[in-house]
């Protein structure tokens, strides 16, 4: 069994969701996830953008998720997956877009292995309105996919 990484978290699973850039898709997942009473989320990428893209915080949050702690400093950050290598899962889900050439991170040693194929809503490119929709889209698309897999 793997050993929790709080008291809190001894009888929820581990899930480590991965994509590319982890700034958009993989912290929206990870932020749903954790929403669920059962899961324990944690996001990472193979080549991280080192921040969370403003408007991935602003759809969640509009979505009822919380992103910030009472202080105001964001819970979720944008890391490498490296930071995990020494941790264990019991699910690993991709999210990045096979149709578009992205390299989707593959860590090794776990039973569990999902992938989607998720549009990276950052590559949107238009105005204010087209860029939110694109967010919003891969949130809701995202949401059902869990909401099938996990509950």
């Amino acid at each position: 069994m793997s050993q929790p990484s709080s008291p809190h978290s001894s009888f929820k699973r581990r899930v480590l969701v991965l994509c590319t850039g982890n700034s958009c898709r993989s912290i929206m997942a990870e932020a749903i996830i954790n929403s669920l009473s059962d899961y324990e989320a944690f996001s990472a990428g193979s080549t991280p953008t080192g921040s969370v893209h403003p408007q991935a915080v602003a759809t969640s949050e509009r979505y009822g998720l919380r992103m910030r702690n009472d202080m105001g400093a964001m819970l979720y950050s944008s890391k490498s997956w490296d930071t995990f290598a020494n941790a264990t899962f019991d699910i690993i889900l991709t999210v990045c877009d096979n149709a578009a050439n992205e390299v989707c991170p593959v860590m090794p040693g776990v039973q569990n292995r999902l992938h989607w194929s998720i549009p990276d809503p950052a590559k949107v490119e238009g105005s204010v309105s087209d860029v939110e929709s694109a967010f919003v889209d891969v949130f809701v698309m995202l949401r059902s996919k869990i909401t099938q897999e996990f509950v």
